[in-house]
């Protein structure tokens, strides 16, 4: 029924209140699904739309990477996984959303938000202190 940590996530606000501030902020926010047709968390375009409207998410787009040609390329692990990719093109950030690898959605509140300073980095244009991280999450479904 989903990944309990991308659940955590979404249950607690967390992952909409980021999309909605790099959006405000200018930047696009791509949501990819890599799972495999019959494998854990694939969607067809209209199981996304709803998914993504069910969950209040508000991503720029949503991608569907079936193939797992996008996730492989990034060498996507786990869902949640965070990429932050700067106006030319270059990866600044992959790894997890915060330090909390846990499914409990009390640690939102306590979290280091990997993703946040991140971005905050990037737009200042500053080096990101933590440009890798051990994602954590449910494997990704290729």
């Amino acid at each position: 029924d989903g990944c309990p940590y991308v659940k955590k996530h979404y249950n607690a606000g967390n992952m909409q209140k980021l999309q909605q501030e790099a959006v405000a902020d200018g930047k696009i926010w791509l949501t990819i699904i890599s799972s495999a047709p019959g494998k854990q968390g694939h969607v067809d375009p209209a199981g996304a739309d709803e998914l993504t409207a069910s969950r209040g998410a508000q991503p720029t787009a949503v991608l569907l990477d079936p193939e797992g040609d996008v996730g492989r390329a990034y060498e996507a692990q786990t869902t949640p996984q965070m990429f932050v990719i700067d106006e030319a093109g270059i990866l600044r950030y992959m790894g997890a959303i915060d330090d909390q690898p846990t499914t409990e959605i009390a640690s939102v509140a306590k979290a280091r938000n990997y993703l946040r300073e991140a971005l905050a980095a990037v737009k200042a244009g500053t080096p990101v202190a933590e440009s890798a991280t051990d994602p954590y999450g449910c494997s990704v479904k290729y």
